[in-house]
Parts: C-alpha cells; structure tokens; sequence
C-alpha cells in the first residue's frame, strides 16, 4: 500500500468513526478521532500490526475500539486527551496570535477600505460621500467608538478635517492605489492620536473606553484567578501523588480503590498544570508589557502637552509623528486586551476536562486515605531526590540525563536504550502520556524508524515536504553596459600597442609672417538660373468623315418607280 492509499484508508477510518459517534448522540471532531486511532493503533494490547497491511477485519476492529473509547464518559485517559486536542486546536504562542489578529482585522476592512481606494467619485455629492467612508474607515480602524453613534462621528470626523479637509480629495483620487492605502493608514493614527489626546485633555474621547484602566484591573484579576486554580490542581496533585505511592508500598490497600483511574487521573491533573502555567506564563507577559506600555504613553502625553501648550500653530512634522506613535501605543492597549480575554477564556474552556476527578474520587474518598500519609509538595520531594553533584549528568545521544541517585545512574548506564524504549511502551498504552511527557521525537510516526524503508505501512512517517516556489528576477542590478569592454585579449593587445605607438609620435605646428594675419574668407555666388529647351511642337490633323445622303426612297409604290438620289455630303480637306 503507498503512502497515498494509506492516507485515503485512514480518512475514511476516520469519518466512518466520527458517523457512528454522531448517529449515538456524540459529536467529536475528526481531530480528536484521529488521536484516538493512533492511540488504539500504538497500544500493543490492542494486537494491531504497523508493519502489515489493514485487512478487513482489523477495520472493523479499529473502528470498533474507537467508538468504544470516544463514548466512554468514565475514562480520564480520555478526558486528558480531549483537553490536548483542545488546547492544540485553541492555543497559539503571543507573536503568532497578534499576527493571526492582525490579519483578521485588516480582512475584516478590506471591502470598505476597497469602496474608498476604488471610488472615481467627480459630482459633489459623491465626493461627500466618499468623506463619509473615509471617516467610517477611520472609527472602524482604530476601533474609538461605533461608527454609528452620531457624537462619535461629529469627533472623528471635525479630528480628521483638521488633517485632511474636503479640498484633499482631488489630490487623493488621483494617487495609485498603494499609496491611497498607505495615507488611509496614516490619516487613521493621527486622527486616533488626536483623539487620544483630546480625550486626556479633557475635550473629546467619545465612544473611547479607558483601556489602561481595564487593563489595571484585568490581569491582576485574571492573574489571581489562575492562581487559584494552579493552587488547587495542585493540592490535587499532592494527594493523588501519596496515596499512589502508599498503595505501591503496601499492596494490601490496592483493592481499596481503581489503582488505574487513579493514575489517569493524576495525568489529568498534571496536564492540566501544564496548560495553566503557560497560561499564566502569558499573563506574566500581559502585565509586563502593559507597565510598559503605559509607561511609554504617558510619556509620550506628556511630551504632546508640552509641544502644544500655549501655542496657536504648530509645524506638522513636529506633532504628527507624535499622534502616530500614540495611535501605535493604543493598539499595543487593545492587542493585550485581546489576548488577556482569550487566555481567560482558554483557561475557564479547560474545566470541562477535569469533571471526573469528583465523581471517580470525590473528597470523602480520598481523605480517609490520607489520615497515615504525608503529603509532599513538588519542591519538597526535589530537595529530597536532589543528589550529590557528583553524580554528574550523562549524554546519551545527543541528549542529556540525570539521575536522583548513584545506584538510578548505574542502572541507566548500563543500558540506556532499554530504559528509554521502557518509557516508549509506557507511554502507548497511555496516549496522553505522549504530549505530557514531550515525547515526540519518538513517536513521530507509528511505523519504527529502523523499518520505514519498507513498502507496506498501515501508517508511514510523516514526509516533510511543502509546495514552493521561487522567482527569479529578470535583471537584479541596475543596467550597466561598458561600451569600451573588450572580452577578446588580442584586441586587447593590438589597441595596446596601438596605444604604444601613439605615445611615440609628436603633433607639430607652425606659423608664418604671412600667415599670422590671415583670416577665413567665405565667398557668395549666385547659382546659374534652370534654363529649359524646346526642340519639337506637338501637333495634329483632322481627316473629314464621309458622309453620304439617299433621298427619294419613300412614297414609292409598285406602279411608280423608284427614283432614288444619292447627295455626297463629304466636306473638303481645307475646310476641316
């Protein structure tokens, strides 16, 4: 089977799955499904082989186990890898989601900002118009207001008559559409810069919200919060971690409880603070950059006071580069107000996934586990397995370990790959342990690196390829033809010794007593008159027609005969 017919087998797998969950009443994403048939496929007691092709029977096998596992409401393994899913689908790092939001936004203005740089507005009604759209373009990028709010519009609009008036308009049509684009987007900041600042004046900001404010209060609230839950999943984790470790000591409590759930639940836990402490990670930054930001702008408030305090005019090369970077500061506010509330949002979004640790072990069940244990934080057992330096760190690989204790080295030492294949076989018969654990380098593909050469897969490494392409411009460099290059060297030879030549020769000149007072003469002449001869006159002749006239051939009947006349009408040579 090639890799292609191999990727076609799976997605219909994969959709098949997704069908038989919905017709049950479950609706799961083709996402989740896919994790879930790699899942199934990687647990070696499901009996699946990678390395032969699916028959029939092993589909309906696949298929079967998926539908079983997406629909069982009591498996935390499954929990867990639903909250990985989500937070893959959901999650992206600072940079890239300002860049997503950017884009979006600048979609989100294309039609309008296409009605204005497309307009051939000529009648006065039109050209009005066109202002009209200017000024929408402006609140809706700058995101001061509702467009539709009456006072917003008068307050953008009399900010953005004071920078480009009515008269501008003829001047604007007639520019190239990247450049009408270009001063849109600086008409936006100045307008946004002067109504920031208006606003801090206290003569405007309508429809403007005190975005600092909000901040201010904002992350520390979102801050707290993920504390808390970082604090309690914790606590959980604590817990989960002792009575785990008594039940593995004394094997006389295993019975008491689910030893398994127990552990999937605890991966659960762990899971979870992994997402909440890059959550709060992020929400660190949040509040680092604002204090930064809002250090900037007032600032930057400041210095505006000051250039327009007591002034009745004011150079715009001096103000307007004060406005635009205003304008940016604001959209700095409003980028982190985005992003606080998605983070807050992706964190309220990860409760869902932790339902079961209540209903599996609620609190009576575990508490009375815990009446003989001691309960150990994270840093306490760090300090307790923190071994002597002189263990050392051990590279295997290119990669670095190291151990809690001498006799742990020893061990891994002697066979390093055993133990790390150990955690391999670990990790499939618990999915999850995958993403938590960070082990994709090994599990990059099902099929084993040492057997990917071979023809039939159920599932093949990943091919890292893209579709791309380059162009090559016609001419990089400025056209520069040297008309003296001479590429032959025995041309370059002869006008060598050409020049070699010329060297030798000297330009003699002499003047006489005769000569020294001359001067140029310039002679006129008439040129002689076009003179024409005629040797011959064109003549002709006329020859007289002959012309004959019979008269007396009427009237004549058979009794009376015919008397006919025949009169030569012919004129003379001479009279012609």
């Amino acid at each position: 089977m090639s890799h292609t017919q191999a990727e076609s087998v799976i997605k219909n797998i994969i959709r098949e799955i997704a069908l038989e969950c919905a017709a049950k009443g479950h609706t799961v994403s083709e996402t989740m499904v896919a994790f879930v048939v790699k899942a199934i496929v990687l647990d070696p007691r499901n009996g699946f082989n990678v390395d032969r092709t699916l028959t029939k029977n092993d589909v309906q096998k696949l298929i079967k186990l998926c539908v079983e596992r997406l629909l069982d409401t009591r498996s935390p393994s499954l929990e867990t890898i639903k909250m990985q899913v989500y937070f893959d689908l959901n999650y992206t790092n600072r940079g890239e989601f300002l860049d997503e939001h950017h884009r979006v936004l600048e979609s989100r203005l294309a039609s309008v900002r296409r009605e204005i740089t497309d307009s051939r507005a000529r009648t006065a009604e039109e050209l009005e118009s066109l202002y009209r759209k200017i000024v929408s373009y402006v609140l809706l990028r700058s995101g001061l207001g509702s467009p539709t709010e009456i006072k917003v519009v008068r307050e953008a609009t009399a900010a953005l008559q004071s920078v480009f008036p009515h008269t501008e308009l003829g001047t604007f049509l007639s520019l190239v559409k990247k450049d009408k684009e270009r001063q849109l987007k600086e008409l936006t900041m100045i307008v946004t810069g002067i109504r920031l600042f208006n606003k801090d004046c206290g003569k405007g900001g309508e429809g403007i919200d005190d975005l600092p404010s909000i901040l201010k209060e904002a992350i520390p609230a979102t801050t707290k919060h993920i504390e808390s839950e970082l604090q309690s999943c914790q606590e959980m984790i604590y817990k989960y971690t002792a009575v785990i470790e008594e039940m593995d000591e004394k094997a006389e409590k295993i019975n008491l409880l689910n030893l398994t759930q127990l552990k999937e639940l605890l991966f659960n836990a762990r899971q979870h603070e992994v997402f909440l402490n890059i959550i709060q990670s992020d929400v660190n930054t949040c509040a680092q950059q604002m204090e930064m930001i809002d250090k900037h702008y007032g600032s930057l408030i400041e210095q505006l006071r000051t250039t327009v305090q007591s002034k009745t005019a004011i150079p715009t090369a001096q103000v307007y580069p004060l406005f635009i970077s205003l304008s940016k500061l604001w959209n700095n506010f409003q980028d982190e107000i985005v992003l606080l509330t998605v983070l807050s949002n992706t964190s309220a979004n990860l409760q869902p996934f932790l339902g079961l640790h209540e209903e599996l072990f609620p609190e009576h069940v575990i508490q009375p586990l815990l009446s003989d244990i001691t309960v150990k934080t994270d840093e306490e057992r760090i300090r307790e397995s923190t071994g002597n330096p002189s263990i050392g760190i051990l590279k295997h690989r290119e990669r670095y370990y190291v151990f809690s204790s001498k006799d742990d080295a020893y061990m891994f030492a002697q066979d390093p790959d055993h133990y790390i294949n150990l955690i391999g076989e670990k990790a499939k018969q618990c999915a999850e342990m995958i993403q938590l654990l960070e082990l994709y380098q090994q599990f990059a593909s099902i099929t084993p690196y040492s057997q990917g050469h071979a023809a039939e897969k159920l599932l093949m490494k990943p091919i890292t390829k893209c579709n791309s392409g380059t162009q090559t411009d016609t001419h990089i460099l400025e056209t520069n033809i040297v008309k003296l290059y001479e590429w032959n060297e025995w041309e370059l030879r002869r006008k060598a010794i050409k020049l070699t030549n010329l060297r030798q020769k000297v330009t003699h000149s002499m003047q006489t007593h005769y000569s020294h007072m001359r001067r140029e003469n310039f002679t006129q002449v008439y040129l002689p008159k076009q003179v024409g001869t005629q040797t011959k006159r064109d003549n002709s002749s006329n020859v007289p027609k002959p012309q004959v006239f019979l008269s007396g051939l009427r009237g004549c009947g058979l009794s009376k005969p015919t008397n006919m006349v025949k009169v030569n009408l012919t004129r003379d040579v001479e009279e012609s």
